[in-house]
């Protein structure tokens, strides 16, 4: 069974930067996409950043609007990490945050146990 394991979270204040990282209990084959999501207490998980693996869209990134400019996706496909550096943060990015990696052929993604990010004001 394959794991996805975090780290990077933690407490930071406003304008402060984090990085979080995402490594692969072992090897995933056929990635479609890796990425991040977040949810914030008493609120949906939301999907923060996506980059795309394979095909004619590989390494395409997306991110939800309210992170643009600030957080950046980065991936080590061979080794089957993936990272989300988070710069500029503000409170409203507190939440868990949570990598996954999308596996078409499997049908399923498979998804971390979730870090906590505090962003003090």
């Amino acid at each position: 069974q394959v794991q996805l394991v975090e780290s990077g979270g933690g407490l930071v204040q406003a304008g402060g930067s984090l990085r979080l990282s995402c490594a692969a209990s072992r090897t995933i084959f056929s990635i479609n996409a890796m990425g991040w999501c977040r949810q914030a207490s008493g609120k949906q998980r939301e999907l923060v950043a996506t980059i795309a693996s394979g095909g004619t869209d590989d390494g395409r990134i997306n991110y939800v609007d309210s992170v643009k400019g600030r957080f950046t996706i980065s991936r080590d496909s061979a080794r089957n990490t993936v990272s989300l550096q988070m710069n500029n943060l503000k409170p409203e990015d507190t939440a868990v945050y949570y990598c996954y990696v999308r596996v078409n052929w499997q049908q399923r993604d498979y998804w971390g146990q979730g870090t906590q990010v505090t962003v003090s004001s």
